[in-house]
């Protein structure tokens, strides 16, 4: 990977496989859109963010150094070889998923913003998931000009499911407020849950209502980068029935989420 400034622009040429439209529109993620010119626009750790792919040439927006080392390097894991990964895939269904779409990576999101997403997508579609949480930035998140931050757990931790109507989010408010509260408080530690092994994080994360085990396995994925998680909804589910009757193959031990993401995306897309 090689990288540029250009009139205030970062211009990334990229030696690994990389896919911008994969990996922002592939479930991970709900705040993203594209526009008529091809451009990404979105918002995640407070940082407003317009970029755009053109063959293994990535362009940042109006994006400092800084952020980009500090922030979007990480959130779109341009530090991992998913190359080698992916080589190590020796099993043929999986090894079909990573060629037919190359390119998808996991997204490391803010832990709470990942947390309170994947409450509100439990039994949910997509569209309704997105305006839920356009609609709670925008009531309650930060103006950053254009678009508004996530707004933090202390920011929501005070509030009442009343206060919570303009979103729409039906019986999701209790426990996106229950979430605010015990994160807010510490009773449910984000720090701590970074460094416990897994099963541990698993379950403090558990330990908020209206988080199962496929949300806290969503939270863990795509919101502490932890790669082992491997959730479960309808269609990796069907995955797990039709290809992997007596358990997971050996070669995805360690990397289960990258692999179920490749598996995911390929299942639904048949």
């Amino acid at each position: 990977m090689t990288q540029k400034y250009e009139n205030g622009n970062l211009v990334l040429t990229l030696d690994d496989d990389f896919d911008l439209g994969l990996c922002l529109d592939c479930g991970q993620a709900f705040r993203w859109k594209q526009d008529e010119n091809g451009n990404w626009q979105g918002v995640a750790y407070s940082k407003k963010l317009s970029v755009i792919q053109n063959g293994d040439t990535v362009t940042f927006f109006d994006t400092t150094p800084e952020d980009f080392e500090n922030i979007w390097s990480n959130y779109f894991d341009l530090k991992r070889n998913y190359r080698e990964v992916v080589a190590g895939y020796t099993e043929e269904n999986i090894k079909t998923a990573c060629s037919k779409y190359p390119g998808i990576r996991i997204l490391k999101q803010d832990e709470w913003e990942a947390i309170c997403s994947f409450i509100i997508s439990a039994n949910n579609n997509i569209p309704r998931i997105k305006g839920i949480i356009e609609r709670l930035c925008e009531n309650f998140g930060e103006d950053l000009g254009g678009a508004y931050s996530f707004p933090s757990p202390e920011k929501i931790a005070p509030l009442t499911v009343e206060d919570l109507a303009p979103l729409r989010a039906g019986f999701r408010a209790k426990y996106i407020l229950d979430a605010a509260r015990k994160i807010s408080s510490g009773e449910v530690d984000i720090e701590k849950i970074k460094t416990l092994p897994f099963d541990e994080a698993k379950a403090e994360l558990l330990k908020i209502k209206g988080v199962g085990e496929k949300v806290a396995q969503c939270s863990l994925l795509y919101g502490f980068g932890r790669v082992e998680a491997f959730p479960v909804d309808v269609w990796v589910k069907r995955i797990l029935e039709e290809l992997y009757p007596e358990g997971l193959p050996q070669c995805i031990e360690g990397t289960q989420g990258i692999a179920q993401q490749y598996l995911f995306h390929w299942r639904r897309n048949i």
